[in-house]
């Protein structure tokens, strides 16, 4: 992930999901799960940043849960360090 500032005022993601050797099946349900935790969890109480999320082989085969819990993970250790 990587995170910065934007001067459109708002915050925005970019989605980046390489192949991997997976279905566009598979590749389509992992970047349907992305934006949904970001638009029910990080969207509404994210500053005005850019974040880019480059999802890793893991993330294929990880449930929803466990890509929640690192999204919001990772955003709380980038907020307490900034």
């Amino acid at each position: 992930m990587i995170w910065t500032d934007n001067l459109t005022g708002h915050p925005r993601m970019g989605l980046i999901v390489p192949r991997y050797q997976s279905s566009a099946v598979a590749r389509n349900r992992l970047r349907r799960r992305i934006r949904e935790i970001w638009r029910r969890e990080l969207q509404q109480q994210q500053p005005a940043w850019d974040l880019v999320i480059r999802a890793r082989r893991e993330a294929y085969a990880a449930k929803f849960t466990a890509l929640r819990e690192d999204l919001l993970a990772w955003r709380r250790a980038v907020l307490e360090a900034g």
